[in-house]
């Protein structure tokens, strides 16, 4: 057995088919004719344009909009003049095409993959797609054609690109395993759009894994086999079997009210980073909105975006969820998320620095353009914002400030707005836990993100694996300051909701129930099933096995009592 990381649901059996990668070795040449080095580039960019775009229409037509997008991102990157500008200009400089490429390209994959959010360490695989896509032209190498397995087939790669994933017929391929990636990765995410069950990050498989063995490929709990035994293969046999009842079960709450099992009506949002996003939002069921991450806005430019471009944006979300709620994250940089042309000094730990709200508050120009967007957006849609990192009521009551300061001049000046505007907090460090109660009388909302809050309550570093196994959010100290932000937030009568990972664990679910979390903020592919597990708990059930687990003193007793209890 080997164990890698859950990235797609369900169970897939057949036969291992290996994908080799090709070497990508070149000669580092000095370049003596720039000028037909130039055009070597350009023609090789200008292919790989072309061949993205038609891979991107056809990924539209097969899968979807969503899932393009991520080979639309490809060709705005290699667009983008910090990028192949870069490029040429080594090239001018007298280095070969392929260095030009793999030293720009790698510049931009160290400065991601430093980063701690998963969507921003993203970013350096798209940029190593985009390297070796242009690489393999400027080398003359073929990608691998993978259109023609036989039914049945479990591809095993070291990574699955969207390049390569476009040829995918889900009609014959019924399990991916690569050497890399994680349940944000493009693998991940286009595995999960083809309804493929997928585990990623499985080290050496490609050399582990023979062509023509079998292999069971556990998505769900992020296991494979090879070569399994007659038990092991008639046990996931039955498993599979029952994945599929379930899948069948869960179509059945689309459309449906999200209620727990005695009737309690609860909210079921989606997470997103960007205005297209919510079209996913609405497709998959959600809600509403209930974290909106606007910093993508800022990435995703290489300018301070205007006044007018982030309105846009916001406009586009609120109006396409026609009515729904809408919480804007303000801007949450610094840490792990560095946008260049902001020209953010190095800190020494930039996790407990100037980041997220003290960075805003600290430039509050650029802040009061945020904020004026997303006020003016208020008249199109429900939105609400939401300050980021709060760790004293001071940093909430400055940022309410600002807001009654924006609304009095639209007021003199005749600009719609929603007057009843409402601004909250994420909570999201021991701080923000312990003045709970204070915090929730001035703010109009909670949002917990425990992401963060177990990052910090455990003083676990997420990007270090020698700590990793501190960061849970079942451990004993974390569950208690979700249920004190929760309760400090009942008590004083605003909403609580809850925007972290955990709101879509099944495990974490009836905590949350009994805890009385009345928001649910997930991916939007993961509504239905957290919608199904909801309805499966009443509030006494919840209490019952909630006053069990509050008085168990560690993570994995707590996490075992929760297993056997599941109703997943």
């Amino acid at each position: 057995m080997f164990k890698g990381i859950a990235a797609s649901r369900g169970i897939g059996i057949g036969s291992v088919c290996v994908i080799k990668e090709h070497d990508l070795n070149y000669e580092a040449k000095k370049v003596e004719d720039t000028a037909a080095e130039k055009d070597r580039f350009n023609n090789a960019i200008e292919k790989f344009k072309k061949e993205t775009s038609e891979m991107a229409e056809d990924i539209r037509k097969r899968i979807g909009p969503k899932e393009a997008e991520i080979l639309e991102g490809h060709l705005v990157m290699i667009s983008d003049p910090s990028m192949s500008g870069e490029m040429a200009k080594m090239i001018d400089s007298g280095q070969c095409a392929e260095s030009a490429v793999e030293a720009v390209c790698d510049m931009f994959i160290n400065m991601f993959s430093k980063m701690d959010d998963d969507m921003m360490r993203q970013r350096a695989s798209d940029i190593s797609d985009v390297k070796v896509s242009i690489l393999k032209i400027l080398l003359g190498i073929e990608d691998v054609n993978i259109s023609q397995v036989a039914p049945g087939t479990v591809l095993v790669a070291k990574d699955l690109t969207p390049s390569m994933t476009s040829q995918i017929n889900k009609e014959n391929v019924v399990g991916i395993i690569t050497e890399v990636g994680g349940k944000t990765s493009h693998s991940a995410i286009l595995a999960r759009a083809l309804e493929i069950p997928a585990v990623l990050s499985v080290p050496d498989a490609t050399e582990l894994v023979k062509d023509k063995e079998t292999a069971i490929v556990d998505g769900t709990e992020g296991v494979v086999f090879v070569n399994p035994d007659g038990d092991v293969l008639s046990q996931y046999i039955r498993k599979r079997e029952d994945y599929i009842r379930k899948q069948s079960e869960l179509k059945g709450f689309y459309g449906k009210e999200t209620k727990t099992k005695d009737g309690t009506s609860l909210e079921l949002f989606c997470n997103i980073g960007t205005p297209k996003d919510a079209k996913k939002a609405i497709e998959c069921d959600g809600e509403g909105i209930g974290l909106f991450r606007s910093e993508f806005l800022f990435m995703d430019n290489n300018h301070m975006p205007t006044e007018d471009e982030q309105f846009a944006a916001y406009k586009e979300v609120a109006e396409t969820m026609g009515g729904k709620p809408v919480i804007i994250r303000t801007l949450d940089i610094g840490g792990d998320k560095d946008i260049p042309y902001l020209n953010m000094k190095k800190e020494e730990n930039p996790f407990l620095g100037y980041r997220a709200v003290r960075y805003c508050l600290g430039n509050k120009d650029s802040y009061m353009i945020q904020l004026r967007a997303i006020v003016r957006a208020s008249a199109f849609g429900k939105i609400k914002i939401m300050i980021p990192l709060v760790t004293c009521v001071d940093e909430l009551r400055e940022v309410k400030a600002l807001v009654e300061e924006i609304k009095k001049d639209f007021d003199a000046n005749n600009i719609a707005y929603d007057k009843d505007i409402e601004v909250g907090c994420m909570i999201e460090t021991p701080a923000a836990s312990l003045i709970a109660d204070i915090l929730a009388k001035e703010a109009d909302f909670f949002s917990i993100g425990t992401n963060d809050l177990t990052q910090y309550t455990m003083s676990v570093d997420r990007g270090n694996s020698d700590v990793a196994y501190l960061y849970s959010t079942f451990q004993p100290s974390v569950l208690r300051s979700i249920k004190n932000i929760i309760e400090c937030g009942n008590k004083a009568g605003i909403p609580v909701g809850m925007c972290g990972e955990a709101a879509a664990d099944p495990l974490m679910i009836p905590l949350l129930i009994s805890f009385g979390l009345t928001e649910f903020s997930v991916n939007p592919v993961l509504v239905l099933t957290a919608r199904c597990i909801i309805s499966k708990w009443s509030k006494e059930e919840a209490d019952e096995l909630t006053n069990k687990i509050m008085a168990l003193d560690n993570e994995q007793d707590i996490v075992k009592a929760l297993k056997e209890a599941s109703k997943d």
